[in-house]
């Protein structure tokens, strides 16, 4: 699975940029093509073929005979001779494997700039780019539209080899309907991310459409550049592109190095090598003849991977994986008014989601916490904003702050939520058994099944995590409950002590 997107390292922004923003300076050139295609779009055959089907390039997500295609293309454009090969593998359809033995600490692939895609790369249809740039395109929407036209020009473009590789259907949430994530994802928070970047790729296409491709319908038809293709175009980018940081961040994508797979044990991640000029990784293992060679696509939560790149790593196995918690301030709350203008004031909601990982939580959920339980009164009222710059994590103050007066009331805040969320998964994994698919087409049921998976693997992943936090939760609230109930009995110990040592002294009658 792991094969359907690629992140390899560093942050990937979850949202778009907003559409339009002034793009990044450049810093390093392609090199150019002897023979730029001065074209048309809209007058060639090849737009008849992409209206005449969704998608009419690319593969199915397992075709080595595409990927075989792409090497040798790579290698005789430029790509020095590898120590690995492509094949079928275990861990996601296709991957790279150690043709040879490879020791830990080496460098590998050295792909040089000339077969890197990036936002400063040459456009076969160059009236089409010059648009886009004069129109200050950001680099995401940017790659997107380049993709696109360069796609269906077929084998007009340069990168027609690399195109054909490239799955023709992304596993990421993007190809998931509203239905299906309302369905299998009720549970988890990442449904909302999901639907957010879904509704992100939807508008930045209609901002295109309306500023510039209604505009240039003879540079960007709609039967070529439409909401399908844009959603295939960025399910691409969001699963495959790379931010290289010794390039000032430049994002890129990087063929052949996306034939990849993630996994969590390796911490070893893509970058630019100005020494030997090419994009490279340094193993941090080493790697027999037939093994599997990974890199890391970042720390990433299980929701965050099934989201990019349409895979779960098996239960236990990822360091990173962590759950969201929706905490709430109820509109019922005295002090509601104060409370929560407190929390706009620091850029938090009345509902917010916090991270819970099996090693515990941020500082920020317990701030969030107080504020929610804080009672009424004036002395409380005064810490309102100081509480809240805490849990926003905006603040130069003590992050740590502690009110133990509140302390075991936050901590039951705290419970009492989790647990109405272990509830929440609970209800979709006991119905997830006898869930009807509903569908006739065993290609449909077959996407249903493995969907469904998905969503089960998913979910009882983030509840081990709820169940981790539950658990926790209620050990530091006995424990406070215990000192509570020890120091009750201390002062009554020491009021019965001062009883008997003033009797002691008082005068007889």
């Amino acid at each position: 699975m792991a094969e359907a997107s690629r992140m390899f390292q560093t942050v990937l922004t979850l949202t778009l940029p907003a559409p339009f923003s002034q793009t990044p300076s450049r810093h390093f050139q392609l090199v150019p093509r002897r023979h730029p295609i001065r074209c048309s779009i809209s007058s060639t055959d090849t737009v008849k073929t992409a209206a005449s089907q969704k998608i009419p390039w690319g593969c199915e997500v397992d075709s080595l005979e595409n990927a075989a295609l792409l090497q040798k293309w790579l290698s005789d454009s430029g790509l020095p001779p590898q120590k690995m090969g492509i094949e079928r593998v275990e861990v996601g359809e296709r991957g790279l494997v150690a043709l040879k033995n490879i020791r830990k600490g080496e460098k590998l692939l050295f792909v040089p700039p000339s077969l890197v895609i990036c936002a400063d790369s040459e456009w076969s249809c160059a009236e089409a780019g010059e648009v886009l740039k004069r129109n200050s395109v950001p680099d995401w929407p940017l790659l997107a539209t380049y993709l696109i036209s360069e796609a269906s020009l077929m084998q007009s473009s340069r990168w027609s080899n690399y195109i054909s590789a490239l799955p023709r259907q992304p596993y990421s949430l993007l190809y998931w309907t509203r239905a299906e994530l309302d369905k299998y994802l009720e549970a988890s928070q990442i449904r909302e991310r999901a639907i957010e970047r879904i509704n992100d790729v939807t508008g930045t296409y209609n901002d295109l459409r309306l500023r510039i491709f209604s505009k240039h319908p003879h540079l960007f038809p709609e039967e070529v550049f439409n909401m399908e293709t844009f959603k295939w175009s960025f399910g691409i980018l969001f699963s495959r592109l790379v931010r290289l940081p010794s390039m000032d961040g430049k994002v890129a994508l990087v063929p052949w190095a996306d034939m990849l797979n993630h996994s969590s044990e390796v911490e070893t991640f893509l970058d630019y090598d100005k020494s030997s000029q090419g994009v490279v990784f340094t193993t941090d293992r080493m790697y027999q003849p037939g093994e599997q060679v990974f890199i890391s696509y970042g720390k990433k939560s299980n929701g965050e991977l099934l989201l990019s790149y349409g895979f779960i790593p098996r239960e236990g196995t990822n360091p990173s994986d962590k759950v969201e918690l929706l905490l709430s301030l109820k509109k019922s709350d005295k002090c509601y008014k104060e409370k929560s203008e407190a929390m706009r004031k620091y850029g938090l909601s009345t509902s917010q989601c916090f991270p819970l990982q099996v090693t515990g939580w941020p500082l920020e959920l317990m701030a969030y916490a107080y504020l929610v339980v804080s009672p009424p009164s004036i002395i409380m009222s005064k810490h309102f904003e100081e509480i809240a710059a805490v849990a926003s994590n905006k603040t130069t103050s003590k992050k740590d702050i502690r009110y133990p007066e509140l302390e075991e009331q936050a901590l039951q805040f705290i419970l009492d939520s989790v647990e109405a969320s272990i509830s929440k998964y609970d209800k979709f994994l006991q119905e997830s058994g006898s869930m009807d698919l509903d569908v006739t087409s065993p290609k449909q049921l077959n996407r249903r099944v493995f969907l469904k998976q998905l969503a089960v693997d998913l979910c009882t992943s983030e509840r081990r995590i709820l169940f981790r936090t539950q658990y926790d939760t209620q050990e530091k609230i006995k424990r406070h409950k215990k000192r509570r109930t020890e120091s009750s009995q201390n002062l009554r110990w020491l009021q019965k002590a001062v009883q008997m040592r003033f009797s002691d002294y008082k005068t007889p009658s």
